[in-house]
């Protein structure tokens, strides 16, 4: 984990930061309250769990919809051409955030240093984080597997 980077635990409140989603509109956290929101952090658009991922969200997207008070917003550090490109190939029913700075990713602990084939290097840490309506965190998974990801959210959301 970054040294400097805080760790999002139950009962804390978003950081005031406003991201752009892939249609290049911004998104203020703040104003994301009165209802409930789910925040998937994920590495890079097109990848393969990233692709698994999100179509297993937009797959179980009926489950969703009879649910009036949430949204749901991927989060990764690709711009918003990449994330509108993503969105489109996977005719995906969320919007997608630009975190490109990962200044999201590091104030709730989720920009962290991995190791590929033995190198270091920082990047996003697979998690999510469910916010009730009231804007304080509810729900805080970290190190998501890509396929059971819905599964998790079904349980936090009592999906069908």
């Amino acid at each position: 984990m970054n040294p400097t980077a805080a760790s999002v635990d139950i009962g804390h409140v978003l950081p005031d930061l406003t991201l752009l989603d892939d249609q290049g509109a911004d998104v203020a956290l703040r104003e994301l309250t009165g209802q409930r929101t789910v925040l998937y952090f994920y590495p890079k658009d097109d990848t393969p769990g990233c692709t698994t991922q999100a179509c297993a969200i937009r797959d179980s997207w009926s489950e969703f919809e009879p649910i009036e008070d949430v949204a749901v917003y991927g989060v990764s550090p690709d711009d918003a051409a990449s994330h509108a490109k993503f969105r489109s190939k996977l005719d995906l029913p969320f919007r997608l955030l630009v975190d490109d700075e990962h200044r999201l990713a590091d104030a709730l602990g989720f920009w962290v240093e991995k190791k590929n084939y033995g190198k270091a290097h920082w990047g996003v840490q697979r998690s999510t984080v469910i916010v009730g309506a009231d804007g304080r965190v509810r729900a805080v998974a970290r190190n998501v597997k890509p396929d059971q990801h819905m599964d998790w959210l079904r349980t936090e959301l009592g999906l069908a």
